[in-house]
């Protein structure tokens, strides 16, 4: 048997980081460019919290200008140092939320080929859960293989055992409903447990279209 393979990471982003130069406008602009910069990204993202943090922005600096243009000289000290300070908190609050208003997305086409490879991957560990129950059938009862209503650490890839769980779960397989599930169990508790799919659709009388999904998601446990 060979060793299954880890599940395959989800997709990253195929594209480079977004937003730099906009993060970097408080910077070039000494804190001026700080307001219309969250400004911009509030728009961009329709964020009413953006907003109230542009509108703050532009009320201290309209405070810095009027202190600089007055006459006094502890006005204008510290009316500079606050510049300052909004020069450098604009920047850095800039860059931090940056991901936030510039995310970047994953093309369709990698989300698409990542759930295909899920898919794959959840197909292998079928396989593997049934290879492991046809050699030692106790094993796979103490794994409670194909009793996804059971508490359990082994991944089956979503097998259910039709012999032995409760009518919800085989009701939630392809194709089957509550009152074949019904069926099923009722045939199951008088005549014994079944071997495969295909004799199970023909004691039970079920719809022979959906055969081949039952086949790739239920087994049977003696």
């Amino acid at each position: 048997m060979q060793p299954l393979q880890p599940l395959p990471p989800a997709p990253a982003s195929a594209e480079g980081p977004k937003g730099i130069l906009w993060a970097f406008v408080p910077f070039l602009t000494f804190g001026f460019g700080t307001p219309f910069s969250f400004l911009y990204a509030a728009l961009r993202r329709g964020s009413r919290n953006l907003g109230v943090t542009a509108a703050g922005y532009g009320i201290a600096l309209v405070g810095c200008l009027a202190m600089t243009s007055s006459d006094e000289v502890v006005p204008v000290a510290f009316g500079t140092m606050l510049t300052m300070m909004l020069w450098v908190a604009g920047t850095a609050h800039a860059f931090a939320v940056r991901s936030s208003v510039f995310p970047q997305e994953i093309p369709r086409n990698r989300i698409n080929q990542h759930a295909i490879e899920v898919a794959k991957y959840r197909r292998t560990l079928r396989e593997e859960a049934r290879a492991l129950a046809a050699e030692d059938p106790a094993l796979a009862h103490e794994l409670r293989i194909g009793r996804p209503d059971a508490p359990r650490t082994y991944d089956d890839g979503g097998l259910v055992d039709v012999n032995h769980a409760p009518g919800e779960i085989i009701a939630a397989l392809p194709g089957m409903d509550a009152e074949l599930a019904e069926r099923v169990v009722r045939l199951r508790d008088t005549q014994g447990p079944f071997v495969s799919a295909e004799e199970l659709a023909v004691n039970a009388d079920l719809p022979p279209d959906i055969v081949p999904q039952l086949s790739e998601y239920s087994i049977f446990l003696p």
